[in-house]
């Protein structure tokens, strides 16, 4: 298992730190409505601030595509994070991000004190990862510390170009986390491992079914994606999703399943609407009886225990994406019946990141699971057994 050093394995006292945060969180007319990510990302700024560090934080902000955009200013996420931590962090107010006031405030820098840089995003070079940038966030800094995984999946200036410039670059506890659930989870699981993946498309989950083909002993497809497996099994779908370019890939997976000795169980029933919205007429009819003008929306009450009873002996399991239209109370048992299920086990169970995290978080299961992913897009790759430029870029052991 990849082992990269993290902030435990320094000693930053006197050293200028810059910490690549997530802090893209949600904001409605300047107040953050959802503070997770501030949360989640406390144990490593409080760390290094109890070490000794002058603390530098950067993060990404929405997608203000290189134009200073002050509706997508981290100015809130100061305010806010000067409340939770206690003391002054102070804003570096500078729409070329490494500015002035960046310089300024980082020479005045005392050991201890905590500086936050302006959105990352602000500047075009950030996504395309070109050096100029890099070099100028490398200069604030004598260590980097990532602990932004849901931004690992994307070689960016502040998550890995910065690493070319500094010679000690570890991961924060947040991303070592990750690191270690997701990784193990699909390297060395405990078994039996079952992985569930629902969501609207195949096609943004082709190589995640590939890859954990070869790794799972039960794979479970609900959500829109279900509906292209039934087809490839000739059965009738209605007006549900459908991805036709993809039968025969499902095809494929199905047979690929069998020959390795892994249950791949898709719906025996559905809950079928005549419309896309919650006051529509709908009933749960058995698979291959969806007629021509109803469709899909969600696993139906057979295929919740056919689901749950899959789910019950698991030592390990990792799931991706919603069973069916969640934001829909009508439409949200399936989701449900799966969050609970989990919650009653007595194994690791791992969300990864997105809509799952979403409905898990929504429905109250949150503090049920072993292990909730802050990336979604992160977690996915993860799953694809690729490797992430942000975590292949911090140091290893």
């Amino acid at each position: 298992m990849l082992k990269k050093k993290s902030v435990d394995d320094i000693n930053v006292k006197g050293k200028r730190v810059l910490v690549r945060c997530d802090f893209n969180v949600p904001l409605q007319d300047g107040k953050i409505t959802d503070e997770v990510r501030i949360v989640e990302a406390l144990p490593t700024i409080k760390k290094l601030i109890n070490d000794g560090g002058k603390v530098i934080l950067c993060s990404h902000l929405g997608k203000p595509k290189g134009v200073p955009k002050p509706e997508l200013s981290l100015a809130p996420v100061a305010v806010r994070l000067s409340e939770v931590l206690g003391k002054e962090v102070k804003f570096a107010k500078d729409d070329n991000v490494v500015g002035e006031n960046a310089k300024a405030a980082v020479a005045a820098m005392q050991d201890g004190d905590v500086v936050l840089l302006e959105n990352t995003r602000y500047r075009e070079e950030e996504t395309k990862n070109i050096d100029t940038f890099s070099e100028e966030l490398a200069s604030l800094c004598d260590v980097f510390v990532n602990d932004a995984f849901g931004t690992a999946h994307r070689a960016h200036c502040s998550n890995v170009g910065v690493t070319k410039y500094v010679d000690t670059a570890v991961v924060g506890y947040l991303m070592q986390k990750e690191i270690e659930f997701l990784g193990n989870a699909v390297n060395n699981p405990k078994r039996p491992f079952v992985a569930i993946l629902g969501g609207s498309k195949v096609s943004s989950k082709i190589s995640v079914i590939d890859n954990l083909l070869d790794k799972v002993d039960t794979l479970i497809i609900g959500g829109g994606m279900a509906y292209t497996f039934m087809k490839a099994q000739g059965e009738e779908v209605g007006k549900s999703l459908l991805e036709a370019d993809y039968l025969d890939y499902a095809k494929d997976m199905l047979a690929k399943a069998e020959k390795k000795g892994v249950k791949l169980l898709i719906p025996i029933d559905t809950v079928v609407a005549k419309e896309f919205s919650n006051d529509t007429e709908f009933k749960t009819v058995k698979s291959g009886e969806i007629e021509a003008d109803w469709q899909g929306l969600d696993i139906g009450e057979e295929t919740r225990k056919l689901f749950a009873d899959a789910i019950k002996d698991a030592k390990t399991v990792v799931w991706n994406g919603p069973m069916g239209v969640f934001e829909m109370s009508n439409f949200a048992n399936g989701t449900i019946a799966i969050a609970e299920a989990l919650a009653d086990i007595d194994a690791t169970t791992i969300i990864g990141g997105g809509d799952s995290a979403a409905a898990v978080n929504q429905l109250g299961f949150g503090d049920k699971m072993s292990h909730i992913s802050t990336g979604g897009g992160a977690s996915l790759e993860f799953l694809e057994g690729k490797e992430l430029p942000g975590v292949a870029a911090a140091n290893n052991k």
